[in-house]
């Protein structure tokens, strides 16, 4: 089978390997049907954060070809998301609802998604089963559906950690593939204004598809100064913290009012904790969010909503590749050609 290969920085390949077979009687092989580059692929491409090379990703949807003997709740020729989350299902933490943090996930994560065979583990845990067969979709809908491995259940994951609530005013960091699906997310909850942060008018115009009240460009100081300005020096009700930045986590603690609240989704890198944290207790604010509940939030609320059409988060494809063109994939996502890159592997 083939699948994209890490080399170094700025260099992605595509290499046969053998096909992956059943380990675990709880595994479960995959057929991947689509697969994308995700943001935080970006950082170890570009050379900012340290991975080993090998294969990759994390964002697939597919149908099984093979289940192990433990496995229950799915079979051969089942349509699923494959989530980046692989939880049991069964322990403590995955019933409270954080199967990305579950103890029994030890392996099997950040790699391969990109590629035409995956392996599974924690089947019955953590997969979510699509009504019917890829065929039954438009190109459309299995786009959306992509996006139901990680980007769009990591956007809700940022509104349903902040409490995002019927009118609140919301302001969301970040107008990658994540931040934009936030904004779904926060429309969803019954946010009344939701201000996107972004200077790329491609990337702008979709977050005021997606339902942005308002775009801003600024950055830094000057858009702390905008925020509350636009807010009567109050400061918003809910911040969606979804670059993972120093610059954007510490705007965020400083435009939200007292009481208010912060989810935080983007992937830390240059953070150094500092006054900042100090100031959440001063304005009684809190902080959730972290790691998505993708299994959880996809069978509770978002396949629903991608199935019926309330939602279309697979817009925020604007590019598509063959597993051929891996190279070209992350190029167009390192170069902001491309919000986020589509691949597209089987039928």
């Amino acid at each position: 089978m083939k699948a994209a290969y890490f080399v170094k920085p700025g260099k992605m390949e595509v290499r046969e390997f053998e096909s992956p077979t059943i380990e675990k009687t709880t595994d479960a092989i995959i057929r991947i049907v689509r697969a994308c580059v995700c943001g935080s692929d970006l950082w170890w491409y570009r050379g900012i954060s340290a991975r080993p090379s090998g294969v990759v990703g994390h964002e697939a949807i597919g149908v099984i070809e093979e289940v192990g003997a433990e496995v229950k709740n799915f079979k051969t020729g089942d349509f699923v998301i494959v989530p980046f989350t692989h939880g049991c299902g069964t322990c403590k933490v995955c019933l409270a609802g954080f199967e990305a943090n579950c103890p029994n996930a030890t392996e099997g994560v950040n790699g391969g998604y990109q590629g035409e065979i995956y392996r599974a583990i924690n089947a019955d845990g953590a997969l979510v089963k699509i009504p019917g067969q890829p065929s039954d979709y438009t190109d459309e809908q299995l786009d959306s559906l992509t996006t139901l491995a990680d980007v769009m259940p990591t956007g809700y994951h940022a509104a349903f950690s902040a409490n995002v609530k019927e009118g609140d005013i919301v302001v969301v960091f970040g107008d990658g593939a994540v931040g934009l699906c936030a904004i779904i997310a926060a429309k969803l909850r019954g946010a009344s204004q939701i201000i996107a942060m972004s200077r790329h008018e491609k990337n702008a115009t979709l977050a005021r598809e997606f339902g942005a009240t308002a775009v801003l460009a600024e950055r830094g100081k000057e858009a702390i100064e905008k925020l509350l300005e636009l807010t009567g020096g109050v400061g918003v009700d809910v911040a969606l913290e979804c670059v993972g930045t120093k610059e954007s986590i510490e705007s965020a603690f400083q435009v939200v009012r007292a009481g208010g609240h912060i989810g935080r989704v983007g992937v830390p890198h240059d953070v150094v904790y500092n006054e900042w944290i100090d100031s959440l207790f001063w304005k009684n604010i809190t902080l959730g969010g972290g790691v998505a509940s993708v299994t959880t939030h996809d069978k509770a609320l978002l396949l629903d909503k991608v199935l019926d059409g309330s939602i279309n988060p697979g817009k925020v494809f604007t590019a598509e590749f063959s597993l051929d063109e891996i190279q070209a994939a992350y190029e167009a996502m390192d170069k902001r050609t491309a919000i986020k890159s589509l691949l597209k592997i089987g039928g």
